[in-house]
Order: structure tokens, then sequence, then C-alpha cells
């Protein structure tokens, strides 16, 4: 299958070119760092190393284009933390008018955005290779406890901030509440928290995910039988063939759409199709199978709590059958909901339940339009109209 693929993708990329005249999207296959400069933003890469040794890549825009960098007016620092199989890609991945990287920028933020262990862009660690098994032993769990603490440190350290913004799309609201379980301290270092497609409790997810779940244990031994840990990271030849397999003006297209749609629900009228090929060769951006089979795990049992190992495994890491639920309460830092009808991964009643849960929801906006998807939250044509505009007067209140 996979020889096919690239087979498929040879032949695109000798004929595409040709019969469309043009290339694809100008952005399609740039780095995070190579979108915002083509916009003329500043950028700055960085790297910050966990506890337990991986090398993560942060991306930072420290201005925007409209206030000049000898600027004495302090700028608050915003961190933007990315969802499931994603990178810091997904805030920059639109004019500058519409993404929300660029938007925060513009208003007076210094932006950055974390990219986890295991993805396009924190694939180092200070002694393992990504070849070995022992890389990707790691589920978002991990990344709450180590990462995300890191990257705040990392960011407060070199503003010299007393506290940051925080803003997470899906697996960057769940990691957030992971971290605050662990390690409640760091409540003190976030001002205030935006969760855009917010994901604890997934028991009430649709798609793909949710009808794996219930053979989530036989993913598992399959994933281990043949060696395979990492999940979904596309390499040059893949990234090549969707940047014109999923052009607007060709055929396929509809497809790359089609994709789109099985998996996080349908919402054609706010698909940016000019972007599609941007997307896609940024997207998946890869992580370990554990971190995967984490969320099917929770969409089995309904909890919102950390791996499961087994009973023996349980036992020796957690001195308990099971694992050991996540305490919601102890995210006390002032907390902003934005949810949507339509959403497949972070439904409806598991907002509700989340929301009941957490102490400080000071705000909670349902998007307008009931198609709204989970990645529109990113990617949407309007997403500036339906939630960046509330986004940004809910921190200006702040």
């Amino acid at each position: 299958m996979t020889n096919l693929v690239q087979f498929a993708g040879l032949i695109l990329l000798s004929l595409a070119p040709a019969s469309l005249g043009t290339s694809p999207h100008p952005l399609a296959n740039k780095s995070t760092p190579q979108i915002i400069a083509y916009y003329r933003y500043p950028v700055e890469v960085h790297q910050v190393t966990t506890e337990d040794g991986y090398i993560l890549e942060l991306h930072r825009i420290p201005h925007g284009i409209k206030e000049p960098q000898t600027s004495r007016h302090p700028r608050p620092p915003i961190l933007l933390q990315h969802c499931l199989l994603c990178s810091s890609a997904e805030f920059v991945m639109n004019t500058p008018d519409k993404a929300l990287a660029y938007l925060l920028a513009d208003s007076g933020y210094d932006v950055w955005m974390g990219n986890v262990r295991g993805n396009t862009y924190s694939k180092n660690h200070v002694s393992l290779s990504p070849s070995q098994k022992e890389f990707w032993q790691f589920s978002w769990a991990e990344m709450g406890y180590y990462d995300l603490p890191a990257i705040i440190d990392y960011v407060l350290n070199t503003t010299q901030a007393e506290d940051l913004y925080y803003v997470g799309f899906s697996m960057g609201t769940t990691i957030f509440w992971a971290m605050m379980n662990d390690r409640p301290e760091y409540n003190q270092k976030v001002h205030v928290m935006v969760g855009l497609g917010p994901v604890a409790y997934v028991g009430n997810a649709k798609g793909p995910l949710a009808r794996a779940s219930s053979q989530v244990d036989l993913i598992e031994r399959v994933a281990k039988f043949f060696g395979k840990y990492e999940f979904l990271s596309f390499g040059f030849l893949m990234d090549k063939f969707l940047s014109f397999a999923c052009d607007e003006r060709v055929f396929t297209s509809a497809l790359c759409r089609n994709m789109l749609f099985q998996m996080t629900g349908s919402n054609r009228k706010q698909l940016n199709e000019e972007f599609l090929p941007v997307f896609l060769t940024n997207t998946p951006a890869g992580t370990s199978v554990l971190t995967v089979t984490h969320y099917l795990q929770e969409i089995r049992s309904g909890n919102f709590q950390k791996y499961d190992y087994g009973e023996k495994l349980n036992i020796q890491n957690y001195n308990s059958k099971y694992p050991p639920k996540y305490n919601l309460s102890k995210v006390v830092v002032p907390v902003a909901l934005f949810s949507s009808e339509n959403d497949w991964l972070a439904a409806p009643k598991d907002v509700e339940h989340l929301r009941l849960e957490l102490p400080n929801v000071v705000y909670h906006r349902v998007v307008e339009d009931p198609m709204f998807t989970h990645l529109d939250f990113v990617w949407a044509k309007d997403a500036d109209e339906l939630v960046y505009k509330y986004v940004l007067g809910f921190l200006k209140f702040f």
C-alpha cells in the first residue's frame, strides 16, 4: 500500500505542474518559521529541554508588523498549544487578518507557539533517537507533566514576565488540565486560560477515533508486535504528493476534503480550500501510538484519567489496579471555554461535563455556526469572526 501511494505521488508530481501551469499554494511544504516569514512577521526559533531529556522547538512572533521592535510598550507573553497530531503551524496557516497568531501579535502580544515531544519539530532527545522504541514511550500524560511546564518556564524566563496567557486547542487543553493536576503550582504562572475545542472527557466522541476505541487493546498489541511506536508522521514525498493532490484546482482535492470530513465532521461552508494543501502538508505532524491509544482508552472508559497500562503495570506505576483520575478542581486559574455543537471530538455533553468540574470557568461561548467542527477552530475561513474576535475580547478584559 505504501509503495502504491508513493508511485501515485511520483506520477502526480510529474504531471501536475504541466497540467496546472503553476505550482500549488506557495506555503505548501513550508515550515512554521517559513510561513511566518512569508508574511514578513518577525520570527524566532527556540529550543527547550525537558526534565526527561526531550528537546522541544518553540516558535515565537515577538511583535506584530504594525509595531516597531524598538517599542517600549510591554507585550504580555501568550502561549498557543496545538492539538493531537498537530504542530505550531495550526496557528499561522491563514492570512494575517485571519490566523490567530498574527491577530494576537498585531494586538500587542508576544506570541509563543509550542511543539510537544514527537511531532515534526520536537523529535530530538539528549540521548535517545526516534528510531528507538524508548523514544516513543510517552502519551499526552508526559506532555502535561514534562513538556508544558518546561515550555512555560522557558517563556517566563526569557521574557522576565511573572505569568503568561495560555490558549490551548484540543490536546493543548488536555495537557493543561493534566499539568495542573500534577503540578498545581503552575496555576500561579498562568494569568488566564482559553480552551478552544476543550478536551478532557471524550466518552461522547464520534467518528473514526470513537469507532476504534472498542479495539484499543488489539491496536496496542498489533503496534507492539510490529514494532510501530510512531503514529502518522508523513515524509517529504507524501507531503509533496498532498501539496498537489489537495490543490483546489485539481479534481483529487475532493478526496482531501472527504478525508477531513471523515475525521472531524463536515462543514464544507467553512473549509478554506485555498489553504487545503498547506493544512495537509503540515498535518498530521506525528506523535506516539500511546498518545492516540490514551484517548481511545478514555473514549471507552468515559473517564479523564492517566494511562491504563493494565493491572500489573498499573500497580507498579500507580500503586493501584486502576489508573488514577485527574482532579479538575485543581485548575483554579480563570478559564474561558469555546465549544461548538458539531464538534465530534469535543462533544457538547463532554464539554459540559468538563465545565461543571472546573472550579473557575468565567466564560463559555458556543460558536454560532451550528455546523462548526473541531478543526474549524484553527482552519475555518471565518474563525476570526466566529471565534477569535471573542477570544481577543476576553483576553483584553482580563
